[in-house]
């Protein structure tokens, strides 16, 4: 075991292992040499600071009320332990809560017999702690430091001290290429950190200046940025400055403004970029408006770079649930031909018709995951009919997850007709479908339905508990859609028989079921009878 390549080879395989620190301690008592290499993985990511006080001697800590708590002063056989541990670390997460440390003991480690910082070679910081421990992050900043996470919790202080200590970070950790701040109360600026960075690779920060966001659409390095938005748009300038040569490395861009459009709007009027995820959140204040903010993001974004797509709108208005999302908001997301998800969701009702969603499965027939939430419940109003799915399949060869809300009647309506549906059309890859609250009287009839035109699928979900449990209809829709799921579950498991029964035999597929009172036990009966009660119930409920 001298071989130093050896031993690293053996070391990465442990440190994989479920129980990786029962085996690295006892790795590290076995032998002198394995001792070194054992300790550095044990100790290099710790999710809790009071592991190296607890390492030190029991007369030196405490634990009272699931807080550390010193109970006499450090000596030099103190420090000495603790040195053994501190330079292996090169991640920490600080965070409040049971077992932490005091805030006495962050002061005595303040003052150690060494040159600051507490932990030398520390690469990466996740600061999640009560803003009185906040000044004693300097003693964690370190020249080798390449992330740091920050997340002021809403009862976060951000005086003029915090607001120095913040602005101060960048001169104690120039390498820093990963900073993301979450501030709960929106308080904080890292206006000034931001502009001295000047290899950033990833950043989430909200309301910074003008000068921040020109400093960081400069920036080569820059793949990922989430900025929540000031509410006062940026400034005319700004916007000049920002329509050439800007955020040229941008691959994931999210933009987020609680309040209005119009900062949304006057920061994608400037730009000219081409990422290849983006997120936007909108605090809608004119739902009129919305249709024309999503051009101006259809104007900013590359068409053929955009893959990913999330957007998010809030109900901020007073007359809550009087207005709805109009189907005319999707047609500019037609253009990014390349889509492969789209992820919308809403407190509105979304209007969305069979012509809007036909013409966006032409014009993405890359998409994979399609995902349009409305208003839930009784209130929502589903348009999207049984041929419009159909049409969105056969234009989307992969997609393979759906939710949108339908309307089932149809289906609903006739019985099961002995003609194989859409000249035999079956989707090869849908595996997942969320029909949110869309409402039916007969499952054995929609599941026949959605057996023969997506074979593979396998999770069929509506009337979701987290979010349908107070509608009123719950009880009476859940158990018709679980009878759905169960039944697509049995008609696939009969398909397949069929299909190794004319594998084997070289006949023709009959009925795959067999005959007689058997064939109803081998093709999942208790379901379809089930179903069957349903749907004599939703008869009679009408």
């Amino acid at each position: 075991m001298s071989i130093p390549e050896l031993r690293r080879e053996i070391f990465q395989l442990v440190d994989r292992k479920e129980l990786r620190k029962k085996t690295l301690l006892a790795l590290a008592v076995t032998c002198k040499s394995f001792t070194g290499p054992a300790l550095d993985l044990l100790w290099r990511e710790l999710d809790s600071f009071a592991p190296l006080i607890r390492c030190l001697p029991p007369s030196l800590w405490k634990l009272d009320k699931l807080e550390l708590q010193f109970q006499r002063a450090m000596t030099s056989d103190d420090w000495s332990i603790f040195c053994k541990y501190n330079h292996r670390v090169h991640s920490l997460h600080m965070k409040a809560s049971p077992c932490g440390v005091s805030t006495e003991i962050l002061i005595a480690l303040g003052y150690p017999p060494f040159s600051l910082p507490l932990l030398p070679n520390l690469m990466s910081l996740t600061w999640d702690a009560p803003s009185g421990i906040f000044p004693y992050i300097r003693s964690f900043m370190t020249q080798t430091l390449t992330t740091l996470n920050i997340h002021a919790r809403s009862e976060f202080k951000f005086g003029p001290s915090e607001q120095s200590i913040l602005s101060f970070i960048p001169t104690l950790c120039p390498s820093v290429s990963h900073f993301h701040f979450q501030d709960d109360a929106e308080l904080g600026d890292t206006s000034m950190a931001l502009q001295c960075w000047s290899h950033l690779i990833s950043v989430t920060t909200a309301n910074i200046s003008d000068a921040a966001i020109l400093h960081l659409s400069k920036l080569p390095s820059l793949r990922v940025l989430n900025l929540g938005l000031h509410p006062t748009p940026i400034t005319a300038d700004t916007q000049q400055l920002l329509r050439h040569d800007v955020f040229c490395g941008l691959q994931e861009l999210g933009v987020t403004c609680e309040t209005r459009l119009a900062p949304v709007d006057a920061f994608f009027e400037a730009l000219s970029i081409a990422p290849k995820k983006l997120s936007i959140t909108y605090g809608v204040d004119s739902i009129g408006a919305l249709p024309d903010s999503i051009s101006r993001i259809r104007d900013a974004c590359a068409h053929s770079a955009l893959e990913h797509l999330q957007v998010e709108v809030n109900e901020i208005e007073a007359d809550f649930g009087a207005n709805s999302i109009s189907a005319a908001t999707f047609g500019p997301l037609c253009a990014f031909w390349n889509l492969r998800s789209l992820d919308f969701e809403s407190l509105y009702d979304v209007q969305l018709d069979d012509t809007t969603l036909i013409q966006m499965a032409k014009a993405w027939p890359l998409l994979e995951v399609l995902l349009i939430h409305g208003k839930i419940g009784q209130w929502a109003d589903h348009n999207i009919t049984p041929n419009a799915l159909v049409s969105l399949l056969q234009h989307c060869p992969r997609l393979v997850s759906v939710t949108i809300g339908m309307n089932w009647s149809t289906v609903d309506r006739c019985g099961i007709s002995s003609e194989i549906p859409y000249q035999g059309f079956a989707h090869g890859a849908l595996s997942c479908a969320d029909f949110q609250a869309s409402t039916i009287r007969h499952p054995t009839r929609i599941a026949a339905f959605l057996s023969a035109i997506a074979p593979r699928l396998k999770t069929i979900i509506a009337w979701n508990f987290d979010r349908d449990v107070n509608d009123p209809d719950f009880d009476k829709y859940l158990p018709r859609w679980m009878a759905v799921h169960h039944l697509v579950k049995v008609f696939s498991l009969v398909r397949e028989q069929g299909k190794s029964k004319t594998l084997n035999t070289g006949e023709a597929v009959g009925d795959v079921g067999g005959s007689g009172e058997d064939s109803r036990e081998d093709s999942g009966s208790e379901y379809i009878s089930h179903s069957d009660q349903v749907s004599s119930n939703s008869e009679n409920e009408g």
